[in-house]
């Protein structure tokens, strides 16, 4: 594990955008494991600065998404469908039949799960994972539990979770109850994994993330196990580490 303090966000974003670029640049047909919420949105908007600049090239690129809400059509603006678009897709020049978000509309849970568990070993596996840190330490929506989720599920998203994404929403009542999430083994099987976090208020979670016993009471903390994760932290994240 690396671990990459900076200065703040702005830092973080930065860094992170140029780690996913030196692994397009490097494999122009790399498959990028894609997250969404507000930490790297500041990371996106970096690559799109990068791509009009003649820098990087997605045309090649495939992608995969960590998750969506279930019962959000794509047309929604609180979608991770629509957040992609918004923030990356329609900005690059990224071929949109290769990218992959879960259907949120699906009304077979588990057969889209396997369909997308399907997806994702079409492409050969996630070369690069981007991921964001819950408060409650879940990764993707892999929530606290007394188990580790093996693949691709349909997940009941905790109080916390829904208190955290209600800004998003006009009230909390909005908010699904539900998300479809790569399971915790489809994201350690992703051959790098860039982890962001930014923030005094993931502070406590971070260090219990990254030093504290893995559990899936703390679902970050099977990134310990993982071979080649970096960690990119803003000095507010990291002041308990």
């Amino acid at each position: 594990m690396k671990i990459y303090k900076v200065k703040n966000y702005d830092e973080m974003s930065k860094k992170a955008a140029s780690v996913i670029a030196a692994q397009i640049v490097t494999k122009p047909d790399c498959v990028l494991g894609l997250a969404t919420g507000s930490t790297p949105i500041g990371t996106y908007e970096c690559l799109v600065e990068k791509y009009r600049n003649g820098e990087l090239d997605f045309s090649e690129v495939k992608t995969a998404n960590l998750d969506e809400y279930k019962g959000l059509t794509k047309d929604n603006d609180q979608s991770y469908y629509y957040f992609m678009n918004h923030h990356l897709f329609s900005h690059v020049n990224i071929d949109m039949a290769q990218t992959n978000i879960p259907d949120g509309t699906a009304q077979d849970a588990a057969a889209e799960c396997a369909r997308y568990e399907d997806v994702i070993r079409s492409l050969g596996g996630v070369d690069l994972q981007v991921l964001g840190l819950g408060h409650d330490g879940h990764i993707g929506f892999n929530e606290p539990d007394d188990h580790f989720a093996a693949e691709t599920h349909c997940v009941d998203l905790t109080e916390m979770t829904i208190e955290a994404n209600k800004r998003f929403f006009a009230s909390a009542d909005d908010v699904p109850r539900q998300a479809f999430t790569m399971g915790i083994g489809t994201i350690m099987r992703a051959r790098r994994i860039v982890f962001l976090v930014s923030g005094s208020d993931k502070a406590e979670i971070l260090k219990k993330s990254l030093y504290g016993p893995v559990t899936p009471a703390v679902p970050a903390s099977i990134l310990q196990f993982h071979p080649d994760v970096v960690v990119i932290a803003d000095e507010a994240a990291m002041a308990g580490c």
